[in-house]
């Protein structure tokens, strides 16, 4: 993860100075800011890799900083805040956020958390298209074609796509798959939920469902996409 370009908005003079210096030392380029306007001129001149982002800033909310960025950037954005409700952090989930991590917090499990988010490589700005033969996919149309035919995916469909393709020929585990597409824990019919998407989408897109060969299954861990 050297060299991964973190900007921090976070208007705590002390924590902007211990996350500076931590992240420095474990070899991340850094940059700060401490208001949400700030962070969104830094965010366009910089191109960031990840972003850490508190709520509580001076002048604009923190939801709304992450509402502006999903317009144009998927890169990983990790709330860091004392705001620890449940709705918080589904509308966090909502806007788009990759991690939620409550404060007081300790460094070790935000830096893990950190290098989880860039590892599952959510940062695929700008979107482009994809072509497996006989399955093409738009991303930024949310457009998807077998055989040169548009297939109709729901919202929830198109987003498991998205996440199998975002790591193309490596298995993602359920538990991931369970809290990208359905952050809310207390939801307890998320591994029935996720069945259904899974075979509902191998119905759209395989030549055979039955047989897959885009939607690879991992008994017992979760689900690859081959390329």
């Amino acid at each position: 993860m050297e060299n991964k370009k973190v900007l921090v908005v976070e208007d705590d003079i002390d924590i902007m100075t211990i996350l500076r210096a931590q992240l420095k030392l474990d070899k991340y380029e850094v940059k700060g800011a401490d208001c949400g306007e700030k962070g969104l001129v830094v965010f366009s001149a910089w191109q960031p890799d990840i972003m850490i982002l508190d709520l509580n800033l001076p002048d604009i909310d923190g939801l709304d900083v992450c509402q502006a960025i999903r317009k144009e950037s998927n890169i990983p954005i990790v709330i860091l805040s004392a705001r620890d409700s449940m709705s918080d952090k589904l509308r966090g989930f909502h806007f788009g956020v990759d991690d939620y991590i409550t404060k007081p917090f300790e460094y070790m499990e935000l830096r893990a958390r950190l290098e989880a988010c860039l590892r599952r490589g959510h940062d695929r700005n700008p979107k482009k298209n994809l072509n497996y033969g006989r399955l093409k996919v738009f991303p930024k149309k949310r457009q998807v074609m077998v055989d040169d035919k548009t297939i109709d995916l729901t919202n929830k469909e198109f987003d498991l796509l998205e996440l199998l393709l975002s790591q193309p020929e490596e298995v993602l585990t359920r538990e991931f798959l369970y809290k990208q597409l359905w952050p809310n824990p207390k939801i307890s019919s998320r591994n029935r939920a996720l069945d259904v998407q899974i075979r509902r989408l191998r119905k759209k897109i395989e030549p055979n469902p039955d047989r897959p060969i885009f939607i690879i299954t991992h008994p017992g861990v979760g689900y690859r996409f081959e390329k």
